[in-house]
């Protein structure tokens, strides 16, 4: 318990720090930079409860399968082909990253291949366990640096970049909210379920049974796609569902920041200095790519540069789905595109890194005259 209070109080300096910065998203950054600066600077180790941040996702998760419509799951049924051409594309181009870093650093390929390309932090930290070659400490290091150069540079990119003042201004005040507003919210909040105690009742029984159904079919993030999923059909059916107060989607934010903070160990790898600069530089030029891939992609179907860049982008769905709803995006579109890319990577990629590897190291240097070693 003193762990959690001591964490609550480091956190809780970080996010008001960023709030009164007007850093975008602050507390989510806040709190996960005060933990790094924290356990790095001063040696002590915070806590923090997975039932919290299993409940923060859930409430992320809820909130956001509120945009979901059957105009935007018509949208997204148009646009399977688009993101599977984002995906690829974008693993593609890691690809070529991860070479680039392989030869520079001289790490192995196969460690630097599954650091670089943007598929959960856990989930390839485990696929790197299971590749011939792969370093875990290596992959750890670079989905970590990938992980936190996607948190601070895209919502700022979005913020202060593609978003516009009207929109800018007005998610803003949604996302950290005045003392009025969190007042007010939360008194409609209430209204809203007391007006409907059986539909609230039906509503929060079935958020339940949408999470124990993703844990069991091991979703990735369970606890963030089962609440979507319960919320949007919901939607879709034609209910309206209460919407959450502000101070809850704070506080919701405020936990998973702590996790993610929690999550990253900068101090998993000996020589991380060498490899630091390459592992920002080829993260930085992934977003790059994505930001041009998203401009194509609005040129051509009918999606604002803003969700396109926040769809295709290397980041987490949950953070990307946050930073969406900051902005005004089509949180149901960027939603659809993480969730299909990082399905993707989950079940179709670590096939084909396996057979790609095998195959290299069966013919590491082939003729060119010939195809022969």
């Amino acid at each position: 318990m003193k762990r959690i209070a001591e964490t609550i109080m480091v956190t809780f300096a970080g996010g008001l720090l960023f709030t009164l910065l007007h850093v975008p998203l602050s507390w989510m950054l806040g709190p996960l930079t005060a933990v790094l600066l924290w356990t790095a600077l001063v040696r002590r180790s915070l806590a923090w409860p997975g039932k919290l941040r299993n409940m923060g996702l859930a409430l992320l998760g809820y909130s956001m399968g509120l945009s979901f419509t059957i105009e935007s799951a018509l949208q997204i049924s148009t646009q399977l082909p688009s993101m599977l051409i984002a995906t690829i594309t974008t693993i593609v181009f890691s690809l070529i990253v991860a070479a680039w870093t392989a030869r520079q650093t001289s790490v192995s390929f196969e460690s630097s291949a599954i650091g670089s390309i943007p598929g959960g932090l856990s989930q390839m930290v485990v696929l790197s366990e299971e590749i011939e070659g792969a370093d875990l400490a290596v992959v750890a290091f670079m989905q970590t640096i990938r992980l936190l150069t996607v948190i601070f540079t895209v919502p700022f990119l979005a913020v202060h970049g593609l978003a516009n003042e009207a929109v800018q201004g007005g998610n803003a005040g949604q996302a950290n909210g005045s003392a009025d507003t969190m007042i007010s919210s939360i008194m409609a909040a209430a209204q809203a379920i007391a007006s409907r105690p059986l539909f609230s009742v039906t509503l929060l029984l079935c958020v339940m049974a949408a999470v124990w159904i993703a844990v069991r079919l091991r979703f990735p993030t369970p606890y963030f796609l089962g609440p979507i999923l319960a919320a949007s059909l919901f939607t879709i059916a034609g209910y309206e569902p209460p919407h959450l107060p502000s101070l809850l989607i704070i506080l919701a934010q405020w936990s998973l920041g702590i996790y993610l903070g929690l999550g990253i160990k900068l101090s998993s790898l000996g020589n991380w200095r060498k490899l630091l600069p390459y592992s920002i530089m080829g993260s930085v030029a992934i977003v790059a790519f994505s930001l041009g891939l998203s401009v194509v992609f609005s040129s051509l179907l009918p999606i604002s540069v803003m969700t396109a860049f926040l769809g295709t982008s290397p980041g987490g769905m949950t953070e990307m789905g946050v930073t969406a709803t900051l902005v005004g995006a089509n949180v149901s579109l960027v939603v659809a595109y993480q969730m299909f890319r990082i399905l993707f990577i989950l079940f179709v990629v670590p096939y084909l890194l396996k057979w790609g590897f095998r195959r290299f190291r069966r013919n590491p240097n082939p003729d060119p005259r010939t195809g022969e070693s």
